[in-house]
């Protein structure tokens, strides 16, 4: 921060505009970053060892490097440059042959330092080994530190023989200092290990969440339609004095299975290896309402359907909750209190979405089966736990309760937009 003290002549400061030059700065780090990480794993590691190589002899990096026991500076020639590629050109194996990577490099390292050759850039590519070593290396990684501080050892006598000033101290502190590029690597490692854990158990929640939807999608689906198709059977056994009704509810159950195998068919296919269905079978799975209640009628359930509001866009998920809560209400209806009357409200509002259904029921009963106060089922059953989930994790509220007066009661309030954009359906 600028002090008065620091002002210009004249008093006046003019500030940089705040967080442009940094967030461009940051973008285009970013950016790099991206690309870099979107290749291939070889080719990265071929384009780091041609760059350390170059830069190992570009001025002014030329002569920017590591150097140990201190020994008089000899003349660079030939072998010097030899020595030098060798640290950095291994470097392309640096992710598939990690430890053999470190011994070419750490060889010619060793070999740099005893003939006392300038240090330059290249010497770099030790701690790039050390590193990779610790990060990549996966057949007997735990193993490879012994033979490494083995070479160390082996190369601190020889640089001590070779009248090096460095004391023991000096030897250790260089030590640690591998031993640190080492160990970071081998964090970074676990790092990467533990990740790759934490997605295989979020793929593996996410696969026990994605089978307890399907299953709850095949309850509703077969349990409404096959409970329509049973119904509608039965009452075509007494309609053989009148052809033409007989053929009605024939055509009923007829369209009421072409319906059950088409939304069967569109589950099936969420459960290929694709994971995805086409677009079109998507259209069955949340329907009309009107065209559930009108199916409901034909199997002989005097259904009332009343709407109101106006009716936006919503999200896949809370369509597909609607139907649901309608379809399961319907089914229950058709199960417990057959021919009872049921009235069906949909108010649409500006966010959101109420649905009520009522079934008459005899006076002072629920009847078998039928939502007892909780909310759950009297009978048991996944249908109103599953329905009361759904609505729940779409932000909604979702109710199932006995009248007093007789016959049960289902309401829901939907969200008609999410904050995770809807379920998937």
């Amino acid at each position: 921060m600028r002090t008065d003290s620091q002002l210009p002549p004249g008093g006046r400061a003019f500030p940089r505009p705040a967080g442009r030059l940094p967030s461009a700065a940051a973008e285009r780090y970013g950016a790099l970053v991206t690309w870099w990480r979107t290749r291939p794993a070889g080719m990265r590691d071929r384009e780091l060892a041609v760059v350390l190589s170059v830069l190992a002899f570009a001025a002014p990096l030329d002569s920017v490097g590591a150097q140990f026991g201190d020994l008089p500076v000899r003349e660079a020639g030939v072998l010097s440059a030899l020595l030098t590629l060798g640290q950095t050109l291994p470097l392309a194996l640096r992710t598939r042959l990690p430890a053999g990577c470190l011994a070419l490099v750490g060889l010619c390292f060793a070999v740099h330092q005893a003939c006392a050759y300038p240090p330059n850039f290249g010497s770099l590519g030790l701690y790039v080994a050390l590193y990779s070593v610790g990060a990549h290396q996966v057949r007997g990684r735990r193993l490879v530190p012994l033979p490494a501080a083995g070479a160390y050892v082996i190369f601190a006598v020889v640089l001590w023989r070779l009248d090096s000033p460095a004391h023991v101290t000096d030897y250790a502190v260089y030590l640690l200092a591998l031993a640190a590029v080492w160990g970071a690597g081998a964090f970074v490692r676990a790092r990467r290990a533990d990740e790759a854990q934490r997605r295989r158990l979020a793929a593996l929640a996410a696969t026990v969440e994605e089978r307890a939807r399907l299953a709850r999608e095949l309850h509703d689906v077969v349990t409404h339609h096959v409970t329509a198709m049973v119904v509608q059977a039965d009452a075509a056994q007494f309609l053989g004095d009148a052809p033409d009704r007989l053929t009605e509810g024939l055509t009923a159950i007829s369209g009421t299975g072409r319906r059950a195998l088409t939304e069967l068919r569109y589950l099936l296919g969420v459960l290929e290896a694709t994971g995805e269905s086409a677009p079109g079978e998507r259209v069955p799975a949340h329907g009309k309402l009107s065209d559930l209640v009108e199916q409901t009628r034909l199997s002989g359930q005097p259904v009332e359907f009343v709407e109101d509001g106006r009716r936006a866009p919503m999200d896949i998920g809370a369509e597909l909750a609607a139907y649901r809560v309608v379809q399961e209400s319907l089914t229950n209806a058709v199960k417990y209190a057959t021919g009872r009357p049921t009235l069906v409200r949909v108010h649409y509002g500006r966010d959101h979405m109420d649905i009520q259904i009522i079934t008459e029921g005899p006076d002072g009963a629920a009847g078998e089966g039928a939502p007892s106060p909780d909310g759950g089922h009297v009978s048991g059953g996944r249908g109103l736990g599953g329905l009361r989930e759904r609505v729940g994790m779409l932000g909604g509220r979702f109710t199932a309760e006995a009248r007093p007066c007789g016959g049960f009661a289902v309401g829901a309030r939907i969200p008609t937009t999410t904050p995770t954009g809807g379920a998937a359906a």
